[in-house]
């Protein structure tokens, strides 16, 4: 017997769950379901791959009650489009006996065909903040029967500034409905959001962010600098029976794009921003299918990703804020699985690993620099020395004082008019009065 059958869950769930393998819930799962079948608001701390999309979409499937309505009742706010996707798919395959319509809305394809496909009718929205606002102004989808709103990733939507849609959203929504929000790591601007717009939250934590993950084997190496790093990371991935599906996460769209150059074409994928939304796609479901065993990515892209059977966690870069860390080696170690990450450090980014291992309360065992591996002496810009030359801010300064008095001069003097005009107001006096030009006539004649 299925543990998901303590839930009291209908046949149609359980057919569904059945079939995707599932054997038991998991911890937050566990937590939420009741709460959230309570329709109490309901706030989950939770790392990535703890199982959130079934956690907050169980409940909600097992109180859906079919109906004939165009607008949608239950709205999932996510905050990029490989997300809206794959959390479409997610909830069709938990609903597959049911009779549900779900629906995704995101940017960077055409809003007309959505337009279209909302107008047929939905029961379901995932949206990303900004289409779903275009849509409403719009007046083409009508939010005022939503009766659930679950914002998921929340802490990565206000990274991104979607505080303001998010708002004004919230304003476009009926007051009585649920409010269902979950976030791997509790910021001031979360809280900031929950007590605006949260009416007495449940709130429940699972593997809170600054816990290590017991299976994840960690590593790091101390790197000079960025094309030492990449000729480091070479050499690694040149073992293709031990780093069979790695994820290699980079600071930045530039960096990332840099790095993959570097890297065999026909084995590497790269997601960023900047790349459109069919080559994303591709790349990714390429990873996820095993086409190409290394997948280069910055932090907001592969946010929320479920992609399975990730051997290596790569930290190319160090991140800035330690909580990105554990949310980038959660994508390996899943389901109870042996994981790996290995973790890339400058001199400069020194502190921000030893303020990751302050979170931890751990060390990243520390791995000695292969003899075999070329260190370059080429630079970044970014990396580049300053040249600061002698007495140059001086000059700088004395500069500035000339330029200020001279345009204090010009601004003194008046301006006369042309050359010609000057010439010809000499030889033409004005007359000072009426009498003046009388006698200026006679003399003439």
């Amino acid at each position: 017997m299925s543990a998901f059958e303590n839930f009291n869950i209908n046949k149609q769930l359980r057919f569904a769950i059945d079939d995707l393998g599932f054997k038991k819930p998991t911890p937050i799962q566990e937590e939420a379901f009741s709460v959230i079948l309570s329709g109490k608001d309901v706030v989950g701390i939770a790392q990535t791959g703890t199982g959130k999309t079934l956690a907050y979409m169980l409940p909600i499937l097992q109180q859906y009650k079919f109906s004939k309505q165009v607008n949608p009742t239950v709205l999932v706010l996510v905050p990029t489009r490989e997300l809206v996707i794959q959390i479409v798919d997610h909830i069709k395959s938990f609903a597959n006996y049911l009779s549900i319509r779900v629906l995704g809305v995101y940017g960077g394809t055409n809003i007309n065909t959505q337009r279209q496909e909302v107008a047929q009718g939905a029961d379901i929205i995932v949206a990303t903040p900004g289409r779903l606002y275009d849509l409403a102004l719009s007046r083409t989808l009508k939010l005022k029967a939503i009766k659930k709103l679950v914002i998921d990733e929340v802490d990565v939507m206000l990274d991104l500034g979607f505080r303001f849609q998010l708002t004004n959203i919230f304003e476009l929504l009926p007051e009585r409905r649920q409010n269902i929000m979950f976030s791997a790591t509790m910021t001031q601007e979360v809280d900031q959001l929950i007590d605006d717009f949260f009416i007495a939250p449940v709130k429940i934590s699972i593997a809170v962010s600054g816990t290590p993950l017991d299976n994840i084997n960690q590593q790091c190496y101390a790197v000079p600098n960025f094309y030492t790093k990449v000729n480091l990371l070479t050499h690694l991935l040149k073992d293709k029976e031990e780093y069979r599906k790695v994820l290699v996460f980079v600071s930045s769209k530039k960096r990332a794009d840099s790095l993959a150059e570097a890297l065999p074409a026909t084995e590497t994928g790269v997601i960023h921003a900047n790349k459109s939304q069919n080559y994303r796609i591709r790349s990714v479901e390429e990873f996820d299918e095993g086409k190409t065993r290394i997948l280069v990515a910055t932090d907001v892209i592969a946010r929320g990703l479920d992609l399975e059977q990730i051997t290596h966690v790569f930290n190319f870069d160090t991140p800035d804020f330690p909580e990105n860390y554990m949310h980038r080696i959660g994508r390996t170690g899943r389901a109870e699985q042996e994981g790996k990450s290995i973790l890339f450090f400058t001199p400069k980014e020194e502190a921000a690993k030893e303020a990751i291992e302050a979170l931890m309360s751990t060390k990243i065992e520390p791995i000695d620099f292969p003899s075999e591996v070329v260190i370059s002496t080429q630079l970044t810009p970014e990396e580049r020395p300053k040249i600061v030359e002698k007495y140059s801010q001086n000059l700088n300064k004395k500069k500035r004082v000339d330029s200020f008095q001279e345009k204090i001069e010009k601004n003194r003097k008046v301006n006369q008019g042309g050359s010609y005009k000057r010439e010809l107001a000499k030889k033409y006096k004005k007359p000072k009065t009426r009498g003046d030009k009388k006698a200026n006539k006679r003399k003439k004649r």
